[in-house]
C-alpha cells in the first residue's frame, strides 16, 4: 500500500477542524440573530379559557404568576373549587389545580366566589366569599397556604352579612398600607348594597374599628390600587352573568385617603346617590366581547407598563356546559393620561397586542 505523506494527513485534519469550527460559528450566529416570532412578542385575548371568573393574581418569589378564579364547572360534573392557573408572562397560562381540597365548613351552602390572594409574611392569604344567588347571609372567609398552588387551609369566617351589618357581603379586596408601626390592613367588600371598608388587626382576620362606606349601591367587585400616592378605585357595575345580554362594565374613581372620598374625573363622589364613576371599560358585541369586569390587581411589567386583568364574555361562546355564563381571562395594557387610567377605545382588545415584558 502506498504510504500517504504526513504533511497531507495534517492538512486534511486541519481542513476538517476549520470547516467544523466555521459551521458551528455560522449556526450559532444564525440562532442568535433569529428574529422573534409573533408568538414571542404578541398576544390576543382571551389569554385563558374556558373560564376564570373574578380573577385575582399574585407573583411568587420564583417569578411565576398564579391566578385564581371563582368556583365553577368547566366540564359537566367536575367542580373547580377555586381553580389555579400559572404563567411566566401573563399570556400563556396552564391549569395547575384547585385551591381547596376540602370545602370550608363554616357555611354549609354556597359556592366559593371572588378569591383575593396576597403574599404576606411568606405565606399566601386568600380572602374569599361564600354565597348562593340571592343569599340572605353570605360571608367572607380566609384561607392560608405555604405555597401559591395550595393546598389552602381554611381559617374560618372573617364576617358575614348579619355580623357586619352589610347586605350581600361578598367580593373581598384586601390592601395593606404603610410599614412598621404605621402599617394598616384593610378589607373592602360589597355587591350592590354599598362598598364598605374596615381595618383588620395584625392577625389579618379580625375586624377592628368601625366600617366605613366608600361607594353607593351601583357597584360591586371593588378593587383599591395605590399608585402615584393616590388610591384608585376600580368597581364593576351591571350584571356579570347574563350571557350575551350582560352590561357589566368597570368605572374608576380616585382618592387621596384610603377612607375616601373617591371622586370621578368631574369631582363627583361615588358614594353619592346615582353616581357611577368615570367609565373605564365596557363591552361591545361588534368587537366580540361583552360584560368585562371584576378585575384583579394591576401588574407592572419590567418595562414599567401596567396591565389590567379581568374577565369578559365571548359572544360566540357565552355559556358553560352547565348553563352558567362563561367568563374567560383577558388582559389589556393601561395607559395613564393626566393621572387617569385608560384602555385604548375603552373596550377589550380583539387584535394582536404587544406582550408584557418580563426578564
Amino acid at each position: 500500500m502506498k504510504k500517504i505523506p504526513a504533511y497531507m494527513i495534517i492538512t486534511v485534519i486541519l481542513a476538517l477542524l476549520l470547516n467544523t469550527s466555521c459551521t458551528t460559528l455560522k449556526e450559532d450566529t444564525l440562532i442568535w440573530n433569529d428574529p422573534p416570532t409573533a408568538a414571542d412578542t404578541l398576544y390576543q385575548n382571551p389569554v385563558f379559557e374556558p373560564d376564570l371568573a373574578d380573577p385575582t393574581i399574585v407573583r411568587a418569589p420564583d417569578g411565576m404568576f398564579y391566578a385564581y378564579g371563582t368556583e365553577n364547572e368547566w366540564t359537566l360534573g367536575i367542580e373547580r373549587v377555586v381553580p389555579i392557573v400559572k404563567s411566566k408572562n401573563l399570556v400563556n397560562w396552564e391549569y395547575v389545580t384547585d385551591a381547596f381540597p376540602n370545602r370550608p365548613i363554616w357555611k354549609t351552602a354556597g359556592g366559593i366566589w371572588a378569591p383575593d390572594v396576597h403574599f404576606i409574611n411568606s405565606k399566601y392569604y386568600m380572602y374569599y366569599a361564600i354565597s348562593t344567588w340571592g343569599d340572605s347571609n353570605p360571608g367572607i372567609g380566609l384561607a392560608i397556604s405555604d405555597l401559591p398552588y395550595g393546598p389552602f387551609v381554611d381559617q374560618g369566617k372573617v364576617f358575614d352579612s348579619n355580623s357586619i351589618g352589610v347586605g350581600n357581603s361578598i367580593d373581598p379586596c384586601f390592601i395593606q398600607i404603610g410599614s412598621g408601626r404605621l402599617k394598616h390592613n384593610y378589607l373592602f367588600w360589597g355587591s350592590f348594597k354599598g362598598i364598605y371598608g374596615i381595618e383588620l388587626s395584625a392577625d389579618l382576620k379580625t375586624p377592628v374599628g368601625t366600617k366605613f362606606q366608600i361607594a353607593n349601591s351601583n357597584f360591586e367587585a371593588a378593587h383599591i390600587e395605590f399608585k402615584n400616592n393616590k388610591y384608585y378605585f376600580f368597581g364593576s357595575l351591571g350584571n356579570c352573568c347574563e350571557g350575551l345580554d350582560s352590561k357589566y362594565h368597570v368605572a374608576v374613581a380616585v382618592a387621596t385617603d384610603i377612607h375616601g372620598p373617591y371622586l370621578d374625573i368631574l369631582g363627583n363622589d361615588i358614594n353619592g346617590v346615582g353616581q357611577e364613576g368615570t367609565l373605564f371599560l365596557s363591552g361591545d358585541k361588534s368587537i366580540g366581547w361583552v360584560g368585562p369586569g371584576h378585575n384583579a390587581g394591576l401588574v407592572t411589567d419590567d418595562n414599567g407598563n401596567d396591565y389590567f386583568i379581568y374577565h369578559a364574555i365571548d359572544i360566540t361562546k357565552p355559556l358553560l356546559p352547565n348553563g352558567a355564563t362563561r367568563r374567560p381571562l383577558l388582559i389589556d395594557r393601561i395607559k395613564w393620561v393626566n393621572g387617569w387610567p385608560q384602555i385604548h377605545n375603552g373596550v377589550p382588545s380583539n387584535t394582536l397586542q404587544p406582550m408584557p415584558y418580563f426578564k
